[in-house]
């Protein structure tokens, strides 16, 4: 029998060097098969041009998944040594589309692609040779190096997709055709769709921790309903199916649309699906490389918005209640369909998904399952799901921002796979998620359903160390200890007395209140935190004014917490504060031209303090202040013990960490005072941690 296609390593085996050379074969496919992708474009300009307005120029993601590698592999302590800096910092954060006018694009200078094609050359090469000896067992599991190795490998994969619809948006003239991205050929009438019953049933999602394929955070867990019957639409909803509601007007009657939808349809001006192109009074589609006829049996894609209006309009023609399924409908679907596992596809894949056909979509009534067409494949299927966390959900600590960003109820679920989709993508288990006006290879079917949903998006955040630097911000104070962001921010304003207040940056900002606090006291505060959990908390509060969160009180009981800007005096610091993730240690170059410098509880939780010591001069006004403020609680798990900066023995005498500070700053800094801090966290409603920080105060020379 042929040996099936290399689709995605099983995480057991017998053979530890047959699983290295498969892991190996597998990395390099992903990885030559997205620089391909990018063989589509004719012209350097256009890695440089957004080809959505919401979203990076391709130039960055094209340095993005390489970076991904570094950055990960370093935060898992697997490398020691970054291969550029510079670079690995400029590609580190994409944008999760938290609205529609959210990036600055004059904060970057993008590099030359030469300069990130050698980056990518040189991260193809250093994959290898960890992959050829870095100690292996089997299984492979979430705590083991090699599973930041399948990390990036899939993370690769994910950008397969996002960078395809972006070419898909680009110019024609910066693009051309490819004969290892060839579009189906085959076109014509669509069938006639129409619902299928479909029996009720329990549905049990979530995956084991004993599963055979590497998993993002947020399939691991359980989850069960019981879900009535319904009825599902027997074939993707086709350009042709969709054509009369485009005719119809449907773009322009606001009764089709949510009020979300409503904003994004008057927002973005829109009377058809963004991949169709009017020319002449027909419509043409854009596919990756040209302009094709519309072909009338081919799936629609569209946004979650352009779905629901749909749905809308046809149970205002039908009399009839017509949805988008939820996430549970799809997946009792997928099970009584009769479809596959990828374990079990052979050796050609029973859809149109993991690039095995062509680089498109084809006619939806090509690939049958049971009764149905295209449970999976073709083009991913919006559902009416806003993703959740599963009981049992954990972050994994090398990606913690994965997933939960997306517990805010605005990210739908999509389901079933692409022809893009690859690895992971192309499981029965993955969850993915975007924001409902997003855009992907995405298209799909309809429902006539009586099932409500019932899931727990995080209303109040409820994961410990979030909620516990919710409380340490926002809470209330404990043992007549005043509050430390607070209390450190009000000190960094009587330190400055009459010196400039322009511009501060708050490294280290966990939540945000000491950026608002000094925002009393500045015109503009940047907070800068490695956690982009963290910083999505700070910003919430920025944009909303609003946090909730829960804490325990004692076992299972919880006190549920709802705290606002306007109760701190703080509502009209909104607008002079911004947040940001970073990285303490390689931050961008434009963070600089500072009247302040302020890091709290951060030096002893970095992992080359002395790198980042050493650059703060130059992002300093002269006279400008540096304040610092830290326990000094050295762990090897934060910073490598020969990295410490103090808290030894050197020569045989002690040496402190203010000693090593003033070794590292006294060249262009003067001390000018050190003051102990005491804070105080809460665990639960009878355990608190009491700790005093070393506050030192420096200003730089002129």
């Amino acid at each position: 029998m042929k040996k099936p296609p290399l689709r995605i390593p099983e995480l057991s085996g017998e053979n530890v060097e047959e699983k290295r050379s498969e892991i190996k074969a597998y990395f390099n496919l992903v990885y030559e098969r997205y620089e391909s992708l990018f063989r589509l474009l004719a012209d350097e300009k256009a890695y440089y041009i957004k080809a959505d307005s919401l979203r990076h120029p391709l130039i960055f993601y094209y340095g993005h998944t390489a970076t991904f590698f570094i950055n990960k592999l370093k935060l898992a302590k697997i490398i020691d040594n970054r291969i550029d800096a510079r670079l690995e910092s400029l590609f580190a954060v994409g944008v999760d589309e938290m609205s529609w006018d959210d990036l600055d694009e004059k904060r970057y200078e993008w590099p030359t692609l030469a300069e990130t094609q050698n980056y990518r050359d040189r991260l193809k090469i250093l994959v290898n040779e960890l992959i050829d000896t870095l100690p292996l067992s089997l299984p492979i599991t979430e705590e083991s190096p090699w599973w930041v190795i399948l990390m990036g490998v899939e993370h690769e994969n994910i950008h397969v997709e996002t960078s395809s619809v972006l070419i898909r948006q680009l110019p024609l003239d910066l693009v051309r055709s490819s004969g290892e991205w060839s579009l189906c050929p085959e076109s014509g009438n669509a069938p006639e769709n129409r619902l299928l019953d479909l029996p009720g049933g329990l549905v049990s999602l979530g995956k084991s921790r004993r599963s055979k394929l590497y998993g993002w955070d947020n399939e691991y867990g359980n989850h069960q309903s019981h879900i009535p019957p319904f009825k599902a639409s027997r074939y993707l909803v086709s350009h042709a199916e969709f054509l009369p509601f485009v005719e119809e007007g449907g773009y322009r009657e606001a009764r089709f649309w949510d009020k979300e939808g409503d904003a994004w349809r008057l927002f973005a001006n829109v009377s058809a699906p963004t991949f169709w192109v009017e020319k002449e009074g027909k419509y043409l589609l854009r596919t990756l490389s040209r302009e094709i006829p519309l072909p009338m049996n081919w799936p629609v894609e569209v946004n979650f918005h352009e779905a629901s209006a749909f749905c809308r309009w046809l149970s205002e023609k039908r009399g009839k209640t017509i949805t988008l399924p939820t996430e549970d409908e799809y997946m009792h679907l997928r099970e009584i369909s009769g479809v596959p596992r990828l374990l079990e596809w052979g050796e050609k894949a029973p859809a149109n998904i993991d690039l095995e056909y062509y680089a498109s979509s084809v006619p939806i009534d090509r690939f049958r399952h049971g009764e149905f067409y295209d449970v999976i494949g073709n083009v991913w299927q919006w559902s009416r799901t806003p993703i959740y966390p599963f009981e049992g959900f954990k972050v994994h600590p090398i990606y913690d921002d994965f997933t939960v960003p997306t517990f805010d109820g605005k990210h739908n679920l999509i389901k079933g796979g692409s022809w893009a989709s690859c690895g992971n993508l192309a499981t029965a288990q993955s969850r993915y998620a975007f924001r409902r006006h997003f855009f992907q290879h995405a298209g799909f079917r309809y429902v006539e359903s009586r099932y409500e949903e019932s899931v727990e998006t995080n209303s109040y955040e409820s994961d410990a160390l979030i909620s516990q630097y919710c409380h340490f911000g926002w809470g209330e104070s404990y043992f007549d200890i005043p509050n430390y962001p607070a209390e450190c921010a009000q000190l960094a304003l009587a330190y400055m007395k009459e010196k400039p207040r322009r511009r501060a940056l708050d490294l280290g900002c966990a939540i945000g209140r000491s950026s608002f606090e000094l925002a009393r006291g500045f015109e503009e505060v940047i907070g800068i935190d490695f956690s982009t959990r963290f910083i999505r908390h700070a910003q919430q509060m920025k944009e909303s004014g609003l946090l909730r969160y829960a804490l325990p009180v004692e076992g299972e009981l919880e006190a549920f917490y709802e705290v606002r800007l306007a109760d701190f005096g703080l509502e009209e610091m909104r607008e002079k504060v911004a947040f940001w993730q970073g990285d303490a240690c390689n931050l961008k170059a434009h963070f600089r031209g500072y009247d302040l410098i302020f890091a709290g509880n951060l030096l002893d939780r970095l992992y080359d303090p002395r790198k980042f010591l050493e650059s703060l001069y130059d992002r300093l006004h002269p006279g400008g202040l540096l304040i610092l403020a830290s326990p000094y609680s050295w762990q090897e798990e934060s910073t490598p013990r020969e990295r410490w900066i103090g808290g030894f023995k050197r020569d045989g005498e002690n040496f402190t960490t203010l000693d090593g500070l003033k070794e590292i700053l006294e060249p262009g800094f003067t001390l000018l005072e050190t003051k102990d801090i005491p804070f105080v966290i809460r665990e639960t409603a009878r355990k608190f941690q009491h700790t005093i920080a070393e506050m030192s105060v420096w200003e730089r020379g002129r």
